[in-house]
């Protein structure tokens, strides 16, 4: 408390108006905040599985899971996750459940084949 206070009593002697005070205070909690978000995200491990059938189950139509998309009619490629993968399934649960088990990795749609790439999690 007794630092505190000697900080607090430094800076009203250096004459700075309230503004440049209070400036100064949220730019000293900003830096403590982005020191402590480092600090926690070294701490955090990563997984992440590359093939269907090593990853769990619950994560394989998450939003940890990764799949490429190429549209056939526009030839475009790009990359969704396996809420939005799932979603595409709609009704086709024999291959839902083929995904799930590991035995498949990628499907198909009307305007779509659709592949696993991985699955990101933190540990």
């Amino acid at each position: 408390m007794k630092n505190k206070d000697e900080d607090i009593e430094e800076m009203l002697l250096s004459h700075a108006s309230l503004d440049d005070l209070i400036k100064m205070k949220i730019e000293a909690e900003f830096k403590d905040e982005i020191k402590r978000a480092k600090e926690e995200a070294a701490k955090k491990e990563v997984k992440i599985y590359t093939k269907i059938n090593e990853a769990p189950q619950k994560y394989i139509f998450s939003k940890y899971a990764v799949y490429k998309f190429y549209n056939r009619k526009t030839k475009l490629e790009t990359y969704i996750n396996g809420i939005q993968a799932e979603a595409l399934l709609g009704l086709q649960t024999n291959i839902r459940n083929k995904i799930l088990n590991g035995e498949m990795s990628m499907f198909s749609t009307d305007d779509a084949y659709v592949k696993f790439e991985k699955i990101c999690v933190n540990l």
